[in-house]
């Protein structure tokens, strides 16, 4: 088996591998700082800080649900690595307005007239910038690494993906408006340059002809992806883990704030455990899985998950502590309370236990069909996550805005991994249906 170091060395792969990096680096420096600057200097009301923090959810995977089907027939249909120059291009313009808006709202100039509306456009333009990526980023790897390096690959993604995450709270967290709004801008140049060298990767497909309706194409996509079996269970289950992590992001600044009375830069520890959490386990599943693409594992790793979910919500529960001085804790004073370390504890092993359930799933994705189809898969796949995902953050946002405790929210997320542990032990039950001869194969 290929080890994950030896992949990093390779052009094949370090070049993607750090374009998707800086992309989900500066997706997430953006997000987070607009919405810390929204829910921590513009409002002070848990059920306005939760219904904005779902407003800014849903815009962002709107895109997903409207042209995922379309993205997934380009990348499979034209070479994806020029698809990629272009995505990184537009992401230049892009930032470039957000960060008007970011300006324009840090000085007060307009704010609710111009500079909010900014703000949210760039950030519906760059979840429509990531649904004609995010299909590639996946089905890319079968196109130019070997069958035993796919899973390592994936793996390696997966968690590049939320280190990015890591490194785009921390430096929202840490840059002032205008530090973030050049970050931003910087970022999305050196995503170009990096992207351009790619190595080529050209269609696998015959077919030219690409479906512009959205809505017949997507009807499409879905029944090309749930009448393979394996297909099926594998979006299903990946699907409700996104609406559980949607249900979680929408929750997480406004519980950090009204529930542990914690700062923003707490809010960022909580962020970067979770982060690091999942970038572990998505390295370590493949260490254990020794490179096999199974599901062996992903019903025990969700139900672990969901466990860890009722004991962070008992946590949530006895945290009845108040700054001495009054006001929010800061980091130092958060750390010295008794169950600070236990909450972070539990967070990170909650990200472990949702990055080992996840990885296999999205490696299913690419290998169970074949090279002409995957970007397909994967834009099924982003399809009906982000339904689900746009569904989880409405119903949080909603239960929010009429005053459910953001700590019995969390019961809700417990529900979905029963969900996804089923749906995980179906997928397991029909691969190992699958002929032995073609299951060695993959």
């Amino acid at each position: 088996m290929t080890t994950s170091l030896d992949l990093m060395r390779k052009r094949r792969f370090l070049p993607l591998f750090l374009t998707q990096l800086l992309n989900a680096l500066n997706d997430n420096l953006y997000k987070n700082a607009m919405v810390l600057f929204i829910v921590y200097q513009l409002y002070d009301s848990p059920e306005m800080e939760t219904l904005i923090s779902g407003v800014a959810t849903a815009l962002f995977v709107i895109p997903f649900v409207l042209f995922s089907a379309t993205s997934g027939q380009l990348a499979d249909m034209r070479d994806k690595t020029k698809i990629i120059r272009w995505i990184k291009f537009a992401e230049i313009i892009i930032m470039i307005v957000g960060g008007i808006g970011l300006m324009m709202a840090a000085r007060g100039v307009a704010v609710e007239t111009v500079a909010i509306p900014l703000m949210f456009l760039a950030l519906f333009a760059m979840g429509l910038h990531s649904t004609f990526f995010g299909p590639i980023k996946y089905a890319i790897l079968p196109q130019h690494l070997e069958e035993d390096e796919v899973l390592a690959g994936t793996g390696l993604v997966e968690a590049g993906t939320y280190v990015a995450i890591l490194a785009g709270m921390i430096l929202s967290a840490i840059f002032t408006v205008e530090e973030s709004t050049i970050a931003i801008i910087v970022f999305a140049l050196i995503g170009y340059v990096v992207c351009r060298q790619v190595p080529p990767a050209p269609a696998q497909c015959e077919d030219t002809k690409i479906d512009w309706n959205p809505i017949r194409a997507s009807k499409d996509l879905i029944a090309f992806s749930f009448g393979n079996p394996e297909l099926r269970y594998s979006v299903l289950a990946i699907s409700y883990f996104w609406a559980i992590a949607a249900i979680l992001g929408t929750q997480f600044f406004p519980l950090a704030k009204n529930v542990l009375l914690a700062d923003k830069q707490v809010a960022m520890v909580l962020l970067v455990a979770f982060s690091a959490g999942i970038a572990i386990g998505s390295v370590a599943i493949n260490a254990l899985l020794k490179g096999e693409i199974s599901a062996r594992h992903s019903a025990v790793s969700v139900l672990v998950m969901g466990v860890l979910l009722i004991t962070f919500y008992l946590e949530c529960r006895m945290w009845n502590l108040t700054p001495a001085a009054g006001g929010l804790f800061s980091v130092p004073e958060f750390l010295e309370q008794p169950l600070a370390l236990v909450l972070i504890a539990n967070l990170l092993l909650i990200a472990v236990a949702g990055g080992m359930f996840v990885v296999p799933l999205y490696a299913f994705l690419t290998t169970r069909v074949d090279k002409s189809e995957a970007s397909r898969s994967v834009a099924a796949n982003n399809f009906v996550s982000c339904v689900f995902m746009a569904v989880g953050a409405g119903v949080a946002g909603v239960l929010g805005f009429f005053g459910i405790p953001l700590e019995e929210q969390l019961l809700l997320s417990l529900f979905l991994c029963i969900v996804s542990a089923q749906l995980s032990r179906k997928l397991y039950k029909v691969e190992q249906q699958r002929p032995a001869e073609v299951a060695a194969q993959i």
